[in-house]
């Protein structure tokens, strides 16, 4: 069947996350997890659902965007794309107008992620399987003609991508049996959001202790002696044996991320995430090798524009740690390329979750990368934030602190629609509430 795109349709969604701090960071204080969130229609019936995240305000400029580019998707079908999704890539985020407002970064690449994750979901769920499942199922020559190698060809060619992929068949089952089983390992964001109480914290650490978390992660970056203290707490509650890491959210210069994190290196912290300015792969190098005597990792790549940064990243020795996002850069396709060039420097790839809708997204990316990729557990794990699950047809599903693989056909990103109705800007029932006190 062809199903042939009749329509695509975008609307603005918005969660009061900020009322109670869920969220919060040293740059991003009173975030409302939000997603321009994107249903593609067909003649057959069958729907494709995809969205973005944002944290509130200007989710309207996302929605204006993904509208600019409907026209070039509408009268597709899916077969027409995936059988040169490479070409439908290039279509997106090249159109020789509108690639002026990018080109692939920023506010048009998120809108391209958005649909684009709708197209995969479409895909998924017309050959009725989990997108993870239609990836690890791929034909390897199929996959690398998803992926648009323009710019990354000096570190990764396409017959290297092949080449990896063609190496990662051996034990594939194996390693998909195995997920089956176990699940993908996670760490948790929850406990610490930076706008919790004391009393938050202890009594979240205590409840994630006792479901079996072993690995934390704690904001930082706004008061260096409130830190110390926040971080001795927490490492106090978790022991020194479970794992810590720490964020900084783009909070600090370059000199002054070096001074800070080493006022923290007593409490052990596997990582330090996004120390400075995203955009800076030379001054993350610095503060890399700065902090390597104290066995503290760089990880960055949540704000990360494009496939050409990250293979900057890790030409630069930039990370220790790789943090795709699934609605940052444009979707599967060029996650595929960050997974491949991650796998040829030997970086781990531990994916960011923290937003509506993304640990549903990503577990799908992270799953693939051990199957079929890296088939290494090695110092990898996946960010997991316990909120607003419940707003998903499939939610995700976590056990002993593993993702369980999803098994519904499709991206795991079609929300409730009465959750939609409900918070929908600004005309939803919780906003009308909340604009109107």
């Amino acid at each position: 069947m062809q199903h042939g795109i009749i329509n695509v349709t975008v609307r603005d969604v918005r969660f009061p996350t900020s009322l109670e701090q869920h969220g919060s960071d040293a740059m991003h204080t009173d975030p409302d997890y939000s997603a321009a969130y994107v249903v593609i229609d067909t003649d057959s019936g069958l729907k494709g659902f995809g969205l973005t995240f944002t944290c509130g305000k200007g989710t309207e400029i996302v929605v204006c965007a993904v509208k600019a580019l409907s026209g070039l998707v509408v009268g597709k079908s899916l077969q027409e794309i995936v059988s040169d999704f490479r070409g439908f890539y290039r279509l997106l985020t090249s159109d020789s107008q509108m690639r002026w407002l990018g080109p692939e970064k920023g506010v048009i690449q998120l809108a391209t992620a958005a649909v684009l994750n709708a197209v995969w979901d479409l895909w998924a769920r017309a050959e009725s399987k989990p997108l993870w499942k239609l990836l690890v199922d791929m034909d390897p020559k199929q996959m690398v003609s998803c992926i648009d190698f323009r710019y990354i060809t000096d570190v990764l060619t396409e017959k290297e991508a092949l080449d990896i992929l063609m190496k990662a068949q051996e034990g594939k089952q194996l390693r998909e049996d195995q997920m089956l089983k176990e699940g993908y390992p996670a760490y948790t964001t929850s406990c610490a959001w930076l706008g919790y109480s004391d009393q938050q914290l202890r009594q979240l650490c205590t409840d994630a202790l006792r479901s079996g978390w072993t690995k934390f992660k704690v904001k930082v970056g706004a008061d260096l002696e409130d830190d110390i203290r926040r971080c001795r707490l927490i490492r106090e509650m978790i022991g020194p044996d479970n794992t810590l890491m720490i964020d900084a959210n783009q909070r600090w210069d370059v000199a002054e991320a070096i001074s800070w994190v080493s006022s923290l290196a007593q409490f052990k912290p596997l990582w330090i995430e996004e120390p400075t300015s995203p955009d800076d792969i030379l001054g993350h190098a610095v503060i890399s090798k700065a902090l390597a005597p104290l066995g503290i990792g760089v990880a960055t790549g949540e704000q990360c524009h494009n496939r050409v940064m990250f293979k900057q990243f890790l030409q630069a020795s930039a990370l220790q740690f790789v943090q795709i996002d699934s609605c940052r850069v444009g979707s599967v396709n060029e996650n595929l390329a960050v997974l491949l060039m991650a796998h040829k420097f030997q970086v781990p790839v531990c994916p960011h979750s923290g937003g509506v809708g993304l640990c549903e997204l990503v577990q799908h990316l992270i799953l693939f990368d051990y199957i079929g990729v890296s088939a290494s557990l090695s110092g990898r794990m996946c960010e997991y934030v316990d909120h607003l699950h419940e707003h998903f047809t499939s939610p995700v599903v976590i056990r002993d602190a593993h993702y369980v693989p999803p098994k519904d056909p499709g991206y795991s990103c079609e929300m409730l629609e009465s959750s939609v109705q409900r918070h929908e800007y600004p005309e939803g029932d919780v906003w009308k509430q909340l604009l109107n006190k």
